[in-house]
């Protein structure tokens, strides 16, 4: 696991969407792993910024979004297959039906999330996978106590992530679903490279736990301790409980320009 410090979330958003414009570059066909919530809008600003001015396509590429509520009527707009249209997919070149995502409404709940994780393999995997993290230590929305093989299947969010999530329903507790379709940690374990961004110091303990606390199911993002290449982007404030942050400053700093990412 890296860790970046740096003092802005833009600076931040700069060196994850250099990432994903170099592998673009390398490999057209790249497989992205989308998030949403607040972390990654400043990275989708930035890979719309490259597209516009022609330096990165995303014409042969695939993507797959990490979560869905359930129940949510097709055309709201907190929807997150409309969401990650809104915020990134319509700005860019992705062919049509190259971004996929947890079918949140099927009749067949257990059915479609079989049928999510047989379309990830299909596609080869997830090549990079952009996640954010909850106060509670979640990625996607595998709360405290998820297991660490699992694979994408129905949850019942807490009641700390619908609170936190109230912010884009009109602050409205009661308006956030009760339940979602999320990738595993497991399935997030196999994506090649995780790009984890975090600003502010609402998530300062939760990036505590993640990166210099104890592998445990109660903060559910330390299993990226086991993940062979992770990144986490962190601003100041986010960093700001860190007990190694003037180590983790002082390696990035002497890090060989060669070596990126």
């Amino acid at each position: 696991m890296e860790v970046v410090i740096q003092p802005t979330a833009d600076a931040l958003a700069g060196l994850a969407a250099a990432v994903v414009e170099g592998l673009a570059r390398t490999k057209p066909d790249l497989v992205i792993g989308l998030a949403t919530g607040s972390s990654p809008l400043a990275v989708y600003r930035a890979l719309v910024r490259a597209h516009r001015s022609g330096t990165v396509s995303f014409d042969q590429a695939r993507a797959f979004t990490l979560d869905e509520y359930v129940g949510l009527p097709d055309d709201h707009p907190e929807r997150y297959r409309n969401v990650i249209r809104r915020d990134f997919a319509a700005h860019v070149d992705f062919a049509p039906g190259a971004v996929q995502g947890p079918a949140g409404n099927a009749a067949d709940l257990p059915g479609a999330c079989e049928a999510y994780e047989a379309a990830i393999r299909r596609a080869g995997g997830v090549d990079v996978q952009l996640l954010g993290i909850g106060t509670d230590g979640h990625i996607a929305f595998n709360e405290p106590g998820s297991s660490f093989a699992s694979r994408t299947r129905i949850k019942t969010l807490t009641e700390q992530t619908r609170r936190d999530n109230a912010r884009f329903f009109q602050g409205h507790v009661d308006a956030v679903p009760r339940h979602c379709i999320t990738q595993g940690l497991g399935t997030i374990m196999e994506a090649r490279h995780v790009l984890l961004l975090a600003c502010g110091s609402a998530k300062a303990e939760a990036v505590r736990q993640l990166v210099e606390g104890p592998v445990s199911a109660m903060w559910p993002a330390t299993i990226l301790q086991h993940h062979p290449h992770t990144t986490v982007l962190l601003d100041k404030a986010a960093a700001s409980h860190l007990q190694l942050a003037a180590y983790y400053r002082q390696v990035y700093e002497a890090k060989p320009a060669w070596q990126g990412l």
